[in-house]
C-alpha cells in the first residue's frame, strides 16, 4: 500500500494516508533569527509551500511546542484552525486550545467517513541522557491504518536511544521518518539524529523505507542530506533511503 509525503521544509511534512491528511511539526515562517531562552536559532530557507497552499489537516502531528525550529510563529497561527493537535502533555497545557497531550504509548483514534487512523505517542530523547531538563518533553509519532496496511513513524525530535529501538519492536514499521539533520547548539553533543542514529533506526526498521525530515533549512544543523545518502550508500542501506524534494508530492510504497 502506499502513502504519499510532501515534504514542506525542516521538520514539516504532509502526509496524506487512506484520506487523511496529517501535517508533522509547522514551520511556515520566512528565514529570520529565534531568540530562545538558552540559545539563538537562525532559519535560513522559507517553506516550499505556504500554510494556505497546504490546506486544511485531520491532525498536527507535534513532537514538542517549545522549540522555533519546530514550531514558528507561523506554525502557531496554523494550530489555531487545525482539527486536532496532538502532542506532549506540557505542550498541550502551555498551548492550550484544541491541543490534546499524550504520554509516550498513549494513543487516540482520527476519524473520518467511516475511516480510522490509531495514533500512537512515542518516546523520544532530544539529546544525550540527561538532557530532558534543558530539552524539555519531546515525542513522536505511529500512525496505524487498517491492514494490510503498516505504520508509519515520524521520529519527532530525538536521537537513537532504547525508546527508538522499543518502537521498532513493538510496530511493524513500512516508512519511517527520522528527524535527521544532527542538530547542534550549544554543547558538542547532537540533539536530534545524525547519520549514525539514522542507519542505526534504519537497521532496527528492517525493511522500512526512510524518508528523513529536519535536514535543512537551519544554521545549527550540521549534516543534511547529502550525509545522508553517502552513508546509506556506503554500508549498503541505499535502496531504502527516500531523499524527498521540498514541495513534490512523493508517492512512498510501503
Amino acid at each position: 500500500m502506499s502513502i504519499t509525503i510532501t515534504l514542506i521544509g525542516g521538520p514539516t511534512a504532509l502526509i496524506e494516508i487512506d484520506g487523511f491528511r496529517l501535517l508533522t511539526d509547522p514551520t511556515f515562517d520566512a528565514p529570520g533569527d529565534y531568540q530562545l531562552p538558552h540559545v539563538k536559532l537562525e532559519k535560513l530557507t522559507g517553506p516550499a509551500l505556504s500554510a494556505r497552499d497546504v490546506g486544511d489537516v485531520d491532525a498536527v502531528l507535534l513532537s514538542h511546542d517549545q522549540h522555533s525550529d519546530n514550531l514558528d510563529h507561523s506554525g502557531r497561527d496554523f494550530l489555531k484552525s487545525a482539527k486536532r493537535v496532538l502532542t506532549t502533555q506540557a505542550g498541550a497545557k502551555r498551548l492550550g486550545g484544541q491541543a490534546e497531550g499524550f504520554a509516550p504509548w498513549a494513543s487516540t483514534t482520527l476519524k473520518k467517513g467511516g475511516r480510522t487512523l490509531a495514533v500512537t505517542a512515542t518516546p523520544a530523547r532530544h539529546g544525550p541522557a540527561g538532557i530532558e531538563p534543558l530539552s524539555g518533553d519531546v515525542i513522536g509519532f505511529v500512525v496505524e491504518r487498517p491492514k494490510p496496511g503498516r505504520p508509519v513513524y515520524v521520529s519527532g525530535d530525538t536521537t537513537w536511544f532504547d525508546g527508538v529501538a522499543e518502537v521498532a519492536r513493538r510496530f511493524d514499521c513500512g516508512v519511517v521518518l527520522p528527524f535527521a539533520g544532527a542538530a547542534q547548539t550549544r554543547g558538542p553533543f547532537h540533539l536530534t539524529m545524525d547519520t549514525n542514529d539514522a542507519i542505526e533506526t534504519a537497521r532496527a526498521f528492517a525493511d522500512a523505507v526512510i524518508v528523513p525530515v529536519h535536514t535543512d533549512g537551519w544554521a545549527h544543523f550540521r549534516q543534511d542530506a547529502s550525509d545522508l545518502r553517502a552513508s546509506f550508500d556506503t554500508l549498503g542501506f541505499g535502496r531504502r533511503l527516500r531523499i524527498l524534494e521540498p514541495g513534490v508530492a512523493t508517492v512512498i510504497e510501503s
